[in-house]
């Protein structure tokens, strides 16, 4: 798998403004972000892959990959990395069909049962969350650090965790055994400018490292 999901970048457009998508997202990966999910739910498919064309190219460039969250059409017609599927999106193998085997396939997974599934149907990683409360989505079921654990245990996949993450906790993930963190909030919710953003991520690139650090010895 040819991504690096240490510090996954979500740019929801429902948080980031669609006219300052560029500035904040190349400050996130100025700052560390070692990938970017694009998130439009709201947003028509010729919107949603306006914006992910004016990614593409820009992160290319900071060898940073794009994915597409839930619209595998959108990441096809934009030349994405990949695309990150919820629980109720396109089935994995059909998105596979749709984006080809050099394709980045995420899916949303919550139970033990669902990250085997995930890897049955050949998805590259899964996302688990939400761990904590204030994510982003509401009525999620929040797993704790305990949950994430049996998850990590149970995956044969990497595991990204998601869900009310900051600094410590993104250090409390990876040190559990996540291969990352997925961050909206902490990253793009209040920030005034690039140059908060910027710094954002790099406490929650620090937080992630310190991680990997403590679960290596």
């Amino acid at each position: 798998m040819d991504i690096d999901l240490r510090l996954l970048a979500i740019a929801d457009l429902s948080v980031v403004p669609r006219e300052r998508l560029a500035d904040l997202v190349l400050a996130a990966t100025r700052g560390g972000a070692t990938s970017v999910q694009l998130r439009g739910k709201e947003l028509a498919s010729a919107d949603l892959l306006a914006a992910a064309d004016e990614l593409r190219p820009l992160l290319a460039d900071h060898g940073v990959s794009l994915l597409v969250n839930d619209r595998a059409d959108v990441a096809a017609l934009a030349a994405a990395a990949g695309v990150h599927l919820g629980e109720e999106d396109l089935d994995v193998g059909m998105a596979r069909a749709l984006l080809g085997s050099e394709a980045v396939i995420g899916r949303t997974a919550r139970t033990p049962e669902a990250t085997r599934t995930a890897a049955a149907d050949g998805a590259d990683y899964v996302g688990a969350g939400s761990v904590y409360a204030g994510g982003t989505k509401a009525g999620v079921p929040i797993l704790g650090l305990a949950g994430l654990r049996m998850l990590i245990a149970a995956s044969p996949l990497p595991v990204v965790a998601i869900g009310g993450i900051d600094a410590d906790r993104a250090r409390e993930c990876v040190a559990a055994g996540a291969a990352g963190v997925a961050v909206i909030g902490a990253l793009f919710t209040g920030a005034k400018d690039a140059a908060e953003v910027e710094a954002r991520a790099r406490r929650l690139r620090a937080g992630v490292e310190t991680g990997r650090a403590e679960r290596q010895g």
